[in-house]
């Protein structure tokens, strides 16, 4: 009985550990909504933290207390979802305008507490012409309409440029991503000598007729010969069925694994790379064929790995 419980015990840590190469834990990351979609309680937002530390970046936020309740409730956090979100998280990184990727900040931000807002200016103004007028809710940052409650502060990142997040221990670079008719980001979040690399909406650059994804995997290549980089946190929003013309900016896992054949001619072999699959679009029957077709054509030997709501990953 006892040797069944330790079996048991050993499972469930090593369910929600996923430890780099070099069996370290660099970052703690709690996946607060990991669906794009219909489902308006499981959208893309991540905390990021280094690990042991409770100073968390949310990296997109189209859900923020339903998936922070969800932690709570499986034991991730011992205060309530109410001081998680106040307390916890230091600051948001946005990655686009999309409301998917933002609607929990704006519903909750009358119950946060004062941060920043880190994205592209074209996001940011989005913002500020957009979600935070009197039109559409109120205006909880320090620019833009009046009044103003100078809660949020702006923080327009530069492409490329590596900027600190306050009251954290971690830095960002942003680099664009082509999104259909809007400009996504994806974010290379620094703690210490250790990466991870976030990327919002995308579409393959021979859809998108541009080289944005090759320009990041050729910023993160030596970081992956140095076995700096813990993961890729990346879309697959739908099934390889999707026709190229109704992909609207996202990836399919045949795209996903031509990138990822890309991104080997200039890294060297990407064997045990975490590859963190996010942004899956329901329907359920969607979600498990792009987990069998991920699985058949993953022939470079990838770690995959799908995230939970509420449910943390040691990387």
């Amino acid at each position: 009985m006892i040797h069944r419980l330790c079996i048991f015990m050993l499972t469930l840590l090593f369910s929600t550990a996923v430890f780099g190469q070099d069996g370290k834990g660099s970052f703690s990351i709690v996946p607060l909504g990991v669906k794009g979609g219909i489902d308006e309680s499981n959208l893309s937002a991540y905390m990021f933290a280094p690990a042991g530390s409770n100073n968390y970046v949310c990296l997109d936020a189209g859900t923020l207390h339903a998936g922070i309740q969800k932690a709570v409730d499986n034991k991730v956090f011992n205060i309530s979802a109410e001081q998680v979100l106040r307390k916890y998280i230091k600051g948001y990184l946005i990655s686009h305008s999309h409301l998917d990727h933002l609607s929990g900040l704006i519903i909750n931000s009358p119950d946060d507490t004062a941060k920043n807002i880190y994205a592209f200016a074209d996001c940011i103004e989005t913002f500020k012409t957009h979600y935070f007028t009197r039109k559409s809710w109120a205006n909880f940052a320090d620019e833009g309409e009046t009044p103003q409650l100078i809660k949020y502060h702006y923080k327009t990142l530069v492409p490329t440029a590596e900027t600190p997040i306050e009251n954290t221990d971690m830095t960002v670079q942003a680099f664009p991503l082509s999104h259909s008719n809007l400009t996504s980001s994806a974010f290379l979040v620094r703690n210490k000598d250790n990466y991870v690399l976030y990327l919002g909406d995308t579409g393959p650059d021979e859809v998108e007729k541009s080289h944005n994804l090759e320009a990041v995997w050729q910023t993160i290549a030596p970081l992956i010969k140095a076995k700096k980089l813990k993961a890729i946190m990346i879309e697959v929003s739908f099934p390889d069925e999707q026709p190229d013309k109704l992909l609207f900016g996202h990836l399919t896992p045949r795209w996903l694994m031509k990138e990822m054949h890309k991104l080997q001619t200039l890294a060297g072999p990407l064997s045990g790379l975490n590859l963190v699959v996010t942004h899956v679009k329901p329907p359920q029957s969607s979600i498990e064929k792009i987990k069998k077709q991920l699985a058949a054509e993953n022939n470079l030997g990838l770690h995959l790995i799908y995230p939970q709501q509420g449910k943390a990953i040691t990387l």
